[in-house]
């Protein structure tokens, strides 16, 4: 939402936010969580909570911060659900958290995104999955991505190193075959990472 030199930034309406930025905010969410009804939670959280941050938003780049907020609430999400998991849960708790297995939610964009990509993004952990998205999804510089998640140059570059060496290898039945020779697994060969946009399999 960028301003005209010397101009007053406005806060957006609710409905502004929404129509502007639910598109771009839900693809990144998507992204990460693999799941569309998570998607759609964690959209909905991004939101509300970017709508009470308004007041302390200092004019900049507004899709860094929403990409700032999205990932953080996912990463958030992603560690609470991650303690629930090692603590007495009863049955009843353990039947309530999301079915992570295939459903028809696995479908949804499905035309622009390739399905072996986002299972292979579903078995990173969250941390890895959230940089590997952001640098090789979203496009965003290791610049933006060390702001994005508050990390230092380096350790960008290394989780997204070993993020790319763990998705080569839950790929590696992609690698292409010679007919009628029996040859050891390859890596996989960059694939499709969206509309226009490619994975870059590479460490």
């Amino acid at each position: 939402m960028p301003t005209a030199p010397g101009e007053a930034w406005v806060a957006p309406t609710w409905d502004a936010l929404v129509r502007e930025h639910s598109a771009r905010v839900h693809r990144l969410a998507f992204r990460l969580t693999g799941d569309r009804d998570d998607a759609d939670d964690l959209t909905q959280e991004v939101f509300v909570r970017v709508f009470r941050s308004l007041d302390s938003y200092r004019p900049g780049t507004f899709e860094g911060w929403l990409h700032r907020i999205t990932t953080n609430l996912f990463l958030d999400q992603a560690r609470r659900r991650r303690r629930l998991r090692f603590d007495a849960l009863t049955e009843e708790i353990t039947a309530r958290l999301p079915d992570r297995g295939a459903g028809p939610e696995r479908a949804f964009e499905a035309g622009r995104f390739d399905v072996d990509v986002q299972a292979a993004l579903d078995r990173l952990s969250p941390d890895f999955r959230a940089v590997v998205v952001l640098a090789d999804v979203e496009g965003l510089t290791y610049e933006e991505v060390s702001e994005v998640l508050g990390l230092k140059m380096g350790t960008v570059r290394s989780r997204l190193s070993r993020a790319r060496a763990q998705l080569r290898r839950h790929l590696e039945h992609r690698a292409p075959q010679p007919r009628g020779q029996r040859v050891a697994a390859r890596p996989a060969p960059r694939v499709l990472g969206g509309p226009g946009r490619v994975l870059p399999l590479t460490g």
